[in-house]
């Protein structure tokens, strides 16, 4: 009986080995070798910023042609250039994304209308009574932003505001997401004119809780292109689809700096080259604290 059973028990899972044998070999998917290569040769730092899910995603999009080497923002020149080497490929060109703050309001300028004391985060503060800031939409100052980026490239400023190192950043999304009042965003460098403020109250009552606030007065709309800028709900809202026609002159008489044209990084310190100051003369004539440096 023992020996029945297991000659039965035996058959069975040959017949079932068999079987699974069988479909594998007819249902198995074919994978191109060269997918674990070139991952392999990709920074692996899953960080999304080249729009897939992981390095993985992207190698395969890479080894299908469906996108370029140039579409990785955390890999450097060098590593690129062996990827489309071993592709056969061209390595592409793209245009930098990084991440740019919409708020200017730091401790110098903005009012701060209560103290808060509590856990030492954005979160915590925006869930009581949106923060201790005058302005509601404003930067708390407390730098969830930056201790969720993963790549360093960001650190806090004396007046509470985040300043962005461009060559680190690589636009992986992290701290938009940390920021509970949604004042982070992701966008190419090529886009200069920016206006960095949230507030929809407009007005006088706007400079009162900051003094870097945009009044809806409407100037930048007059002096830019046609369509370029428009006014809605109490602040200025550039529209990016007409990017190409954007022109500094757009923020030449801006009474309070909220919009101004980027050739660097935000809220850098100043340029102490005469060139790279003049070259920043336009910005640093309107908010010196708000223009970028030359890069």
């Amino acid at each position: 009986m023992i020996l029945a059973a297991v000659a039965i028990l035996g058959g069975v899972g040959l017949v079932f080995a068999i079987f699974i044998a069988l479909a594998d070999r007819k249902l198995k998917v074919w994978e191109d070798p060269r997918i674990d290569a070139v991952a392999s040769m990709l920074p692996n730092a899953n960080c999304g910023a080249c729009g897939v899910p992981g390095c993985r995603a992207f190698a395969e999009k890479l080894v299908a042609g469906e996108m370029k080497p140039a579409g990785c923002n955390v890999a450097n020149a060098d590593t690129r250039g062996a990827i489309a080497a071993y592709l056969g490929v061209d390595a592409g060109t793209a245009v930098k994304t990084v991440a740019r703050m919409l708020c200017a309001g730091g401790t110098h300028v903005a009012v701060q209308q209560a103290e808060y004391r509590g856990y030492a985060t954005c979160a915590a503060a925006a869930a009581v009574a949106g923060g201790g800031k005058g302005c509601a939409w404003g930067c708390l100052g407390l730098a969830d932003c930056v201790r969720s980026c993963t790549f360093g490239a960001m650190t806090m400023n004396a007046d509470g505001i985040p300043v962005i190192d461009l060559a680190t950043c690589t636009a992986c999304g992290d701290c938009v997401e940390a920021c509970p009042k949604e004042l982070l965003t992701i966008m190419p460098v090529d886009r200069k004119l920016l206006v960095q403020c949230r507030n929809l109250i407009g007005g006088d009552d706007a400079l009162a809780d900051c003094k870097v606030a945009c009044t809806a007065c409407g100037k930048c709309v007059m002096d830019a292109a046609p369509g370029l800028i428009d006014i809605t709900s109490g602040v200025a809202v550039v529209d990016y689809a007409l990017n190409d026609v954007a022109d500094p002159r757009a923020v030449d008489r801006c009474p309070t700096g909220a919009i101004v044209w980027l050739t660097g990084a935000q809220f850098a310190p100043p340029a102490s080259a005469n060139g790279t100051r003049q070259a920043n003369q336009r910005g640093a004539r309107i908010a010196p604290h708000l223009m970028g440096s030359a890069t």
